[in-house]
């Protein structure tokens, strides 16, 4: 059942509440000298809440619409609730949780910014499962490669801290170097997957990839997958490593945040 305005704007405000919480007690773990009891428990509490009403507030906009919404802030909110998602579970298996201080409050502007966002989207067309498909491909990929990019932050940080002796009480919560690296490189493999998968399911069921209004998109996300692959390649056969990754990660991931975000941001906010 659809939501009203009303509660779909206190249900997002809730949302952002449970993120924001989350990462307080991971803040406070890693911070305070005497902090809250069970913090990182009741974290995950937390933040497996505000990534539930995340998802009811996704599947309400997709019901009402019958196509994911592709306006600015409902992708942006979309895209984090992916990166969340894939956070919260890599935290059982990987021990990234220092990263909730960033990946969480993101999460709660991006839920935030949508507020007031519950009517149907106008001239919505209904688009045939292949397309939803590359849709969906091109999300799970951004989330990944995003999930990278956070990584390739914290990696360049804790390599200069450790280079200078002077690692802070953050970078001491982070695994160390060479796991970073290794985790690095594996979320960087699966986003590039993706975004081939999501390219290729592009070049197959849009009528024309290359038309105006696709076109430097298109361009972008090719820049990306060739940044990304050259990556993979020179970890492999040339050992690249530490700030020449992190670098690459990062011109890699501009290139495909304009791709993404680049035209909404112009086109929606600033000439519509």
């Amino acid at each position: 059942m659809p939501f009203s305005l009303l509660s779909y704007n206190s249900l997002s405000l809730i949302a952002a509440l449970f993120y924001l919480t989350s990462a307080a007690l991971v803040f406070s773990k890693i911070f305070q000298r005497k902090p809250l009891k069970n913090a990182t428990e009741l974290s995950l509490v937390s933040s497996s809440f505000g990534i539930l009403i995340h998802g009811l507030l996704i599947a309400h906009s997709y019901s009402v619409n019958q196509i994911i919404a592709n306006d600015f802030f409902s992708m942006l909110s979309l895209v984090f609730l992916v990166i969340s998602l894939l956070f919260y579970i890599s935290s059982f298996s990987q021990a990234i949780e220092a990263l909730a201080v960033i990946v969480f409050p993101c999460a709660a502007l991006a839920v935030s910014l949508n507020i007031g966002n519950a009517l149907p989207v106008a001239n919505a067309s209904v688009l045939d499962t292949p397309l939803q498909m590359h849709i969906i491909f091109s999300i799970l990929s951004y989330g990944l490669l995003t999930v990278a990019a956070f990584q390739a932050v914290f990696l360049s940080i804790q390599e200069k801290q450790l280079h200078n002796r002077q690692p802070s009480t953050l970078i001491n919560c982070l695994p160390p170097l060479q796991l970073m690296e290794i985790l690095l490189f594996r979320v960087l493999s699966l986003g590039l997957f993706l975004l081939t998968f999501a390219l290729a399911t592009g070049f197959i069921f849009l009528d024309d990839i290359f038309a105006q209004h696709l076109a430097h998109k298109t361009l972008l996300s090719i820049l990306a997958w060739l940044v990304f692959a050259t990556l993979l390649w020179g970890r492999h056969y040339l050992g690249w490593r530490g700030q020449q990754a992190v670098k690459w990660t990062h011109a890699g991931y501009i290139s495909l945040m304009l791709a993404y975000f680049g035209s909404k941001f112009v086109l929606q906010l600033l000439l519509s």
